[in-house]
């Protein structure tokens, strides 16, 4: 499989609360998208990891991802290892990404910062020649393979974004991904999960505020909503008629 971008996150519903509005407008645009969580967030307050995973192919298929993969490194206990970081790289060259979008440098969940860096980490490891690694689909040995960039989504901490995109069309599927997520999100209509444990991101005001931030973000480039993204190689211009 040959990926356009690959969005990998933490925790399922990283990704859907950070950056599925940029994925849905490239999957518009022809694009192939895919996504990888590392862990099954099974220490999340409320649900649990099996729930989880149902939410996680509801969402997929809700945003036409071709591919979701989860490595399952343990939540709250996966480290920056040599284990840890093959499996990453197997799926890397396994899918060939051209991007990948993962999760934030610096964020409120310790989680969050330690994925981006593992994730940074697997994306170079994945293009040396030297780490011999197994095909999970045959076994066969993988070649390298190393994308073209990575770039970090923010997500609860208000970093200052080095590029935004526009999703502004998409803010309403994106919220329709992120209440794939019934465990975990305020959702009006719905009592089935009235008992479970109160949380920081379980409360309508949560959903509010990811609003008002895609509004933050978009109020830059003049658009109603978009996702903000930091790189960590500056990125280069081909054209500077095409920046917003």
């Amino acid at each position: 499989m040959n990926l356009d971008i690959l969005a990998i996150g933490a925790h399922p519903d990283d990704v859907e609360l950070s950056c599925s509005g940029t994925l849905m407008k490239h999957i518009a645009l022809g694009y192939t998208i895919g996504i990888l969580d590392l862990t099954k967030g099974e220490l999340g307050s409320r649900g649990n990891g099996d729930l989880r995973m149902k939410e996680a192919k509801a969402s997929q298929e809700l945003m036409g991802a071709v591919f979701r993969g989860n490595c399952d490194l343990g939540d709250g206990f996966f480290t920056k290892e040599k284990e840890s970081l093959l499996s990453i790289v197997t799926y890397i060259r396994l899918l060939q990404p051209k991007i990948v979008l993962a999760n934030a440098i610096k964020d409120r969940h310790p989680d969050h910062a330690r994925a981006a860096e593992l994730v940074s980490r697997a994306c170079f490891l994945a293009g040396l020649v030297k780490i011999k690694t197994e095909s999970p689909i045959d076994g066969s040995q993988q070649e390298k393979w190393r994308p073209q960039a990575v770039y970090h989504y923010i997500q609860d901490e208000q970093l200052i974004p080095d590029f935004v995109v526009d999703i502004s069309k998409y803010i309403d599927k994106k919220m329709e991904a992120i209440y794939c997520f019934k465990s975990q999100f305020y959702e009006a209509a719905s009592k089935e999960y009235s008992d479970e444990p109160k949380t920081p991101i379980s409360g309508k005001d949560f959903m509010d505020f990811m609003k008002a931030k895609g509004r933050v973000f978009g109020r830059s480039i003049g658009a109603d909503f978009a996702e903000g993204f930091n790189v960590q190689k500056i990125p280069g211009v081909e054209d500077l008629f095409k920046l917003q």
